[in-house]
């Protein structure tokens, strides 16, 4: 069910930039774009999954014919994926690992931090990555907890802070801001990513979201829902509501 949740997600992030050229969401490569709880992603002419223990990596140059070119060992549980420029940062249940891209049909393990059984969804930007470790059932702790990690040296990330939330899951980036599916959407304020501060709030039940330049779209068990983001100097982002799709 998540799996075909994402895929109406993605879809419809498509359809979205590509429908209204009045919101400034198109994004500016042609790598694709997922939430931060995505399997997949696409990075070039490369578009790279994991499954609970590999990291599988196909050649999309010519895009009727796949090619699986390489199939990375990383560990157990592993749960998500998110590229960022030369890197992938791949959750798991016991921890992140982060692996270059230098070669695309080979990455290689850089790092990697262990935390806590818990599951483990991540994104970064150049110099910290951001992960919320969340209580379930089938991840076998209670906790829940919001974590920031700097990755100006990838090869040694170093833990800056830890925030307790309520059940956090998905979350991205908007420039100085950090998006987190939570009891609500919570905003915080990470210009100093060692003590971040809850700034607004959207009042929305939602377990992962997209955010493309201006635009966000969140998914939850309701719903899709399109906001327009936006800042004004002084003042913090707002979020206006665009649309809402029931599913």
């Amino acid at each position: 069910m998540r799996k075909f949740r994402y895929i109406i997600l993605l879809a419809f992030l498509a359809l979205s930039c590509a429908d209204d050229s009045s919101l400034s969401a198109v994004p500016s490569s042609s790598d694709g774009q997922g939430g931060s709880l995505a399997r997949f992603t696409l990075a070039g002419d490369y578009l790279y999954t994991v499954d609970n223990f590999d990291l599988n990596v196909f050649n999309i140059t010519n895009i009727e014919d796949p090619v699986k070119v390489n199939t990375v060992s990383i560990g157990f549980d592993i749960e998500t994926l998110f590229n960022y420029k030369d890197y992938l940062y791949i959750g798991s249940q016991n921890g992140m690992f982060i692996y270059g891209l230098d070669n695309p049909e080979f990455p290689v393990k850089l790092s990697s931090v262990e935390h806590f059984t818990a599951c483990d969804p991540v994104v970064a930007n150049d110099t910290n990555a951001y992960v919320t470790l969340h209580s379930e059932t089938f991840c076998g702790n209670n906790i829940n907890v919001l974590e920031v990690y700097d990755v100006s040296d990838v090869t040694n990330p170093i833990l800056l802070n830890s925030r307790n939330l309520e059940h956090p899951k998905g979350l991205g980036l908007y420039g100085n801001y950090l998006f987190v599916c939570d009891d609500e959407i919570k905003v915080f304020d990470v210009t100093n990513p060692e003590a971040s501060k809850l700034v607004t709030s959207i009042k929305r039940s939602a377990f992962d979201l997209i955010i493309s330049n201006d635009l966000l779209i969140a998914i939850g068990d309701e719903g899709l829902y399109q906001y327009q983001l936006s800042t004004e100097p002084g003042e913090t982002v707002t979020a206006t509501a665009l649309s809402e799709i029931s599913i």
